[in-house]
């Protein structure tokens, strides 16, 4: 088997980069690998988890989502050999490729915390990293009147930084709203030094903090969890070296610590940390000329969300024709990444930013002030996102995505 341009990946960078890829040229061979049968809209399950979406809005089959003219081949990756230019799948098969595209995104590594896989979805554990679970999320919320809460942040780098504090921030609303949050002892224990990595937005952050009185403890990661005895051990770090705390829960919303996934991570294209190791601006492999990476896997010390990656797509498919000789000039990944933190329902403070906490607004502060909760920008999380997800980022429509070319 052969293709001109291989794609490792078919969620969000690894779709959005193939059409990215026909709209500036029709006439490719293009295959997607990937061995899913259903793609998800990841950034929506914050939603489900607080009742807002049914679970079913944010899945489709991944058939309906390979864009017309590409091939898919529904298999899984076991290896690559880059200087053979080929890819390896199960069953022993290869395929080769002119030029590859790396997206797979990461891997959620539940195993890394004692006893938490056991105990996913029962036992008042639960998290809106799966599609599965954030149901139980929204189940658990309600049926809390009183007790503890704990919610967790691991170590970066992880999908979407802000999610575990969302997830937070929407249980207690909706407790606030019920007039049982003083009856429900919250516990944020996050393994950061800070509530969120770019300065600007942790105001408007802190006060939905003291709104809904939390208990905010830096330096501490989850490492172990007893279900059936609602017990969590956290390890403290301190200048003496880590400590161990135990503590109960009611209610456990787990994040765990995520890797790239291991047909990645045992192959010749990661650096040191584990990620694909590319140049930050133009998305290629430092090593290997015919190779880009993007999304959640890639090297780029952006943050991994999917407004990353749609950021990252045009760019990608811009340097790679390029490379083909069939358009001119280079185009360049300013680390743009977007997190709408969703802070209470019907209000989000709209994080975007570039590399190095840069702030980047889409929008005029008239419309959206992203330091600041707004209606309009829960609006266009709950409302226009989605849309622009599956009709304009999946279908190459570059809006607000253009990259900027250098000749």
């Amino acid at each position: 088997m052969s293709s001109e341009i291989v794609i490792v990946g078919g969620g969000a960078a690894g779709i959005a980069a193939a059409s990215s890829l026909l709209r500036r040229h029709r006439h490719l061979d293009i295959t997607i690998v990937d061995p899913a049968d259903t793609h998800y809209y990841q950034p929506g399950w914050t939603l489900v988890g607080a009742g807002v979406f049914a679970p079913e809005f944010t899945a489709r089959p991944m058939q309906d989502q390979i864009p017309a003219g590409v091939k898919w081949i529904k298999a899984a990756v076991t290896g690559f050999e880059p200087e053979n230019d080929s890819v390896l799948l199960e069953g022993s098969r290869v395929i080769k490729y002119k030029y590859l595209i790396v997206s797979p995104g990461l891997k959620l590594n539940w195993a890394a915390v004692e006893g938490l896989q056991e105990t996913l979805g029962k036992n008042g554990v639960t998290s809106n990293y799966r599609y599965d679970l954030a149901p139980y999320t929204w189940q658990l919320v309600q049926n809390l009147k009183s007790g503890r809460a704990l919610f967790t942040q691991p170590p970066m780098p992880i999908k979407c930084a802000g999610a575990p504090q969302k997830a937070m921030y929407l249980s207690a609303d909706y407790w606030r709203r019920k007039n049982c949050l003083s009856s429900v002892n919250i516990d944020y224990f996050t393994s950061g030094a800070v509530i969120f990595g770019v300065p600007d937005f942790v105001p408007a952050l802190m006060e939905y903090i003291k709104l809904y009185n939390v208990n905010l403890q830096f330096g501490h990661t989850l490492k172990a969890v007893d279900g059936p005895a609602r017990k969590a051990w956290i390890e403290k770090a301190g200048p003496e070296g880590p400590t161990t705390i135990t503590t109960s829960f009611d209610m456990l919303h787990a994040v765990p610590p995520q890797v790239a996934p291991d047909f990645v991570r045992a192959s010749f294209l990661v650096d040191q940390a584990g990620w694909v190791d590319v140049d930050k601006n133009s998305l290629r492999h430092k090593k290997y000329a015919n190779i880009y990476s993007l999304g959640d896997v890639s090297s780029a010390p952006n943050a991994k969300t999917a407004a990353a990656a749609r950021k990252q797509a045009p760019v990608v498919a811009h340097n790679l024709l390029s490379d083909m000789k069939v358009i001119s000039g280079k185009a360049q990944y300013d680390g743009y990444g977007s997190c709408p933190l969703t802070v209470e329902r019907g209000k989000i403070i709209l994080a975007e930013f570039g590399y190095g906490g840069k702030v980047m607004q889409s929008f005029p502060p008239y419309i959206i002030d992203g330091t600041k909760p707004s209606r309009a920008a829960w609006i266009l999380k709950e409302s226009i996102m989605p849309y622009l997800y599956w009709n304009a980022m999946l279908k190459g429509r570059e809006w607000l995505a253009k990259p900027k070319i250098f000749s």
